[in-house]
């Protein structure tokens, strides 16, 4: 069996930077082993595999890293969203499009942005609000699980679990500098992470390489078979989450631009935004763009 599928480098505008999509289009049925192994061989931090909606959406959207099949992923879904939108037979020249993505988190949201009749930028509204626990994990062992010194983390934020669909463990580091240096001691992991709610690892630090970005952010997911990601869209989720309710003020919207991938050789640009109303996050949202890289056939057992 031939399966055709893309690549999209997915929170670039450019070739190389990014993280990179695999896409499978009409893979409906393919059992769910025989996706598992395909995602390990694309050896990508996601590859999607898509068939026809079975509710109202525009496409039913299965996930897959190496190691997992995920509810939900960010960088899928907005580079799912610019693919689909590059075969619509209306697209508008120049405007939005809304398309709904059925994830298995559920109804994803996703406007699609076009100019001169190509789709140039893709956000979506998450389906679930953020959820917040706290971390059993003291500040001194999180530090150490990084390869840093209690006094790299931040004075300011707090180390906390948060999700929008997919669990993070959110380290706010103080410095640039201390974020660069980090290094995930997967033993430590192991012992002190791995078997929590939360086992992603999100740094994050309101310091910046570039002077138009928000915050420097680095996410290690050893359990997803991923060592450190380029750009993450569910982590910049739950970020959003983070930071509004760090935030507090009562009502309002707040917007982030957030920079990754630095450290591993892929910039990239997330921008994340959320709602505020009667105290509380009342929606979160992110976007980015994609480019479209390679398209070739993987021949597979039957």
């Amino acid at each position: 069996m031939d399966l055709p599928f893309f690549t999209l480098d997915v929170f670039t505008d450019r070739t190389f930077g990014g993280n990179p999509l695999g896409v499978f289009p009409d893979a409906a049925d393919l059992p769910s082993a025989l996706m598992q192994r395909i995602a390990r061989e694309m050896n990508l931090s996601e590859s999607v595999f898509l068939g026809p909606p079975e509710a109202d959406g525009d496409a039913r959207v299965r996930i897959f890293t190496p190691g997992v099949e995920v509810p939900f992923a960010g960088h899928p879904t907005v580079g799912t969203a610019i693919w689909l939108g590059s075969h619509l037979d209306d697209a508008p020249t120049d405007g939005t499009h809304t398309l709904v993505l059925e994830e298995n988190v559920g109804p994803v949201p996703v406007d699609v942005r076009f100019e001169d009749g190509d789709p140039v930028f893709a956000r979506f509204t998450t389906a679930v609000l953020p959820e917040h626990r706290p971390t059993p994990v003291a500040d001194a062992d999180l530090a150490r699980m990084v390869g840093l010194d209690p006094s790299d983390l931040s004075p300011d934020l707090s180390p906390e679990m948060v999700s929008c669909g997919l669990p993070y463990h959110v380290i706010p580091i103080a410095s640039l500098d201390a974020v660069v240096r980090a290094v995930l001691d997967t033993a430590l992991w192991k012992r002190l992470v791995a078997p929590l709610w939360a086992d992603h690892v999100y740094l994050i630090c309101m310091e910046t390489e570039d002077p138009d970005a928000d915050v420097h952010v680095r996410m290690f997911a050893p359990a997803a078979g991923v060592p450190e990601d380029p750009a993450t869209g569910s982590a910049a989720a739950a970020l959003g989450g983070y930071l509004s309710k760090a935030d507090g003020s009562d009502a309002g919207s707040l917007r982030w631009t957030v920079e990754q991938g630095l450290e591993i050789g892929r910039p990239s640009t997330i921008h994340v935004e959320a709602d505020r109303s009667g105290g509380a996050t009342t929606g979160v949202r992110v976007g980015g763009s994609a480019v479209f890289v390679s398209r070739g056939t993987m021949s597979v057992p039957e």
